[in-house]
């Protein structure tokens, strides 16, 4: 049997999309992991396989490239939202998101941050907005849970940060039971800022949404911007705007690469 699938991206933030709502997939880690390969499977940051809810209009399960499941992913999500078309909801190990297909991009409906050291989560109790830890240079970071973990780091020149070495150090460190996604950022204005990160069981990454949103709300929460800004990734710019007490949304672009299919037994469950 042949399965069909997407190749997507988001500011180059790119994924494997099978829609499974009809015809039932197994997956894995380790199909997951097999798949996303790029050089023995498809090739992805993200493997997206859309299943059938009962609470929304299509359940989104994300893998990360080394296989393992995750809560939310935003450049997914914005994906998802323009394959669906129109206004829709869409279930995710976080909770259900909305997604609103229009002429300008993606809007996504993130849903509230969440700031506290538990759910983070952090191992042991501590101000998530200026934690007092540091790994060498980078110290002083804001946490926060935008369906999955962030941590913050404000820095001076975000493309001066080795952040492919300290990267895996920090998203593994014993002060993150469930690791965490590592974001440094540059605000170079009221309404805009420089972000790279490095995402929780991918790896450096052109674009993240989850980590545009998470970086955002921490300087609005620090005052280093308003409540709309900019936020420029290497992929390209992502706007996020959250009135203080609402949910976060975030607008950006998504399109379709190229569709294919693979044979069910090139990548065992």
């Amino acid at each position: 049997m042949r399965i069909p699938f997407r190749k997507m991206h988001g500011l180059g933030n790119d994924f494997v999309v099978i829609d499974a709502r009809e015809t039932p997939l197994a997956m894995s880690d380790r199909r997951a992991a097999a798949l996303a390969d790029r050089r023995t499977g498809v090739g992805c940051d993200q493997l997206i396989v859309l299943e059938p809810s009962a609470v929304a209009d299509v359940r989104m399960r994300i893998f990360n490239n080394d296989g393992g499941e995750v809560e939310a992913c935003g450049n997914a999500s914005r994906a998802v939202g323009l394959l669906l078309g129109g206004e829709r909801r869409i279930e995710t190990l976080a909770g259900v998101i909305r997604s609103a297909a229009g002429a300008d991009g993606v809007a996504v409906d993130m849903g509230t941050p969440r700031f506290e050291w538990d759910r983070i989560p952090l191992a042991y109790a501590m101000d998530t907005l200026t934690m007092p830890v540091g790994w060498e240079r980078l110290t002083d970071p804001a946490a926060v849970n935008v369906g999955n973990p962030h941590v913050i780091f404000f820095v001076p020149d975000a493309d001066a940060v080795d952040l492919a070495r300290l990267g895996p150090l920090i998203e593994n460190d014993p002060l993150f039971p469930e690791r965490v996604n590592v974001n440094v950022a540059s605000p170079i204005g009221p309404d805009h800022i420089r972000l790279r990160v490095w995402e929780r069981g991918a790896g450096l990454t052109r674009a993240c949404g989850t980590g545009a949103c998470a970086t955002a709300v921490a300087a609005m929460r620090r005052k280093l911007t308003g409540r709309t800004v900019t936020v420029e990734l290497p992929g390209g710019p992502l706007t996020i705007a959250w009135p203080e007490g609402g949910s976060i949304l975030m607008t950006g672009p998504a399109a379709t690469s190229f569709e294919g299919s693979f044979e069910d037994t090139d990548y065992p469950a």
